[in-house]
């Protein structure tokens, strides 16, 4: 659908119920199919409504733990066998995880500009459109890597500066700079430079592998700082959360799944931490996400790409509802939503990769 492939996933039953999915596109992506059409043949005969059991089989019964090519393709699985234990109690998934928290699901949105005009530009036009109350943004310019540093602080600042006159103190900004800085000290000043405009988050300042280097920056920074796309199980965020290195969660549920999603909220409540799903894939990835926020007193904000135009309009029978910047929450048995499997036939399978980009002596650059 344009930057990445969307792999789906269908269950079906004897009993004629079926179940939808979504796993992530961690690439490569056929790699994950192949494992799913693999796990087919671990779940023929058993009951699909046992959604615990047979993750568990899933993920004790692979030889190694799982990384992030076999927890997508579990996580797809599972999202599915959620829908059929939906449509088979009558109920919305969310009634099955512990009833509702809250009525609505906030969401908010992305705009991308090269220059401050460009993102201010975009800003009002997505306002506009969705009323989002929330949006999210690149800090740094696109090409920072080929800069000097001091340039792209201060390019950062004149950014975010503009977003941030031009919506006002009524709009929080979320700032993603996408684990792009390798040092700390780099992750440091960047934040030191953003403190001013108040941002809702800063979202993956550093690469999150080392927990010890994110908790060091959150000690001496003054902002809130968000990191977990990369991040898969409940032990992952278990040490992370027990640095304090981090104010709010982003668990992917198209890589942990439903039940791992609400052990890491459950961590993270107890800390203290909220939890604002990370969610850049399918308009069934969105819908499981709502389910899931739906049951969580920490969870704060969901990202979201709007669902209304094609190619994303022509994948599901019918998108959620999004009004005044909200999802709605759907009332039909089990996840309800379905695919269009005539529109999927539409957009064929692509070879796909994230950009490759270079710094100026011809070094990769981290992204």
């Amino acid at each position: 659908v344009g930057h990445r492939n969307l792999p789906f996933v269908k269950v079906h039953t004897d009993e004629g119920l079926y179940g939808v999915g979504e796993a992530y596109s961690c690439g490569p992506d056929k790699a994950t199919v192949e494992v799913i059409r693999d796990f087919e043949t671990w779940l023929v005969g058993r009951d699909p409504r046992d959604v615990g059991a047979l993750r568990q089989l899933l993920a004790l019964g692979s030889r190694f733990p799982p990384g992030v090519i076999v927890s997508a393709a579990i996580s797809g699985i599972e999202h599915a066998l959620w829908d059929i234990a939906g449509k088979a109690a009558g109920v919305p998934v969310y009634r099955l995880l512990g009833g509702r928290c809250r009525d609505k699901i906030r969401v908010y949105g992305w705009v991308r500009g090269a220059t401050p005009a460009e993102l201010v530009a975009h800003a009002h036009q997505v306002l506009g459109k969705y009323g989002f109350s929330a949006l999210k943004m690149l800090p740094m310019p696109p090409d920072f890597h080929q800069k000097p540093w001091l340039t792209v602080l201060k390019e950062t600042e004149a950014r975010v500066g503009a977003l941030r006159d031009a919506v006002g103190d009524e709009i929080d900004i979320g700032l993603d700079p996408h684990a792009r800085l390798f040092e700390p000290v780099r992750a440091l000043e960047l934040c030191q430079v953003l403190a001013p405009f108040r941002p809702f988050f800063v979202e993956e300042a550093v690469l999150p592998e080392n927990f010890d280097a994110f908790a060091r920056l959150r000690r001496q920074v003054g902002v809130p700082l968000a990191t977990g796309e990369q991040l898969y199980t409940a032990y992952q965020f278990r040490q992370l959360l027990a640095l304090g290195a981090v104010d709010i969660v982003q668990p992917d549920m198209c890589l942990t799944g439903i039940i791992e999603a609400k052990r890491i909220a459950t961590l993270a409540n107890a800390a203290y931490v909220s939890v604002a799903p990370h969610n850049p894939c399918g308009p069934v990835a969105t819908t499981v996400n709502v389910h899931v926020a739906a049951t969580l007193s920490n969870f704060l904000v969901l990202e979201y790409l709007p669902d209304d135009d094609e190619p994303r309009s022509a994948l599901v029978d019918e998108p959620m509802k999004l009004v005044d910047g909200y999802l709605q929450l759907p009332e039909k048995p089990g996840l309800g939503i379905d695919l269009n499997e005539e529109g999927l036939g539409q957009y064929p399978f692509k070879r796909w990769h994230r950009p490759f980009l270079f710094k100026n002596d011809g070094a990769i650059a981290y992204q």
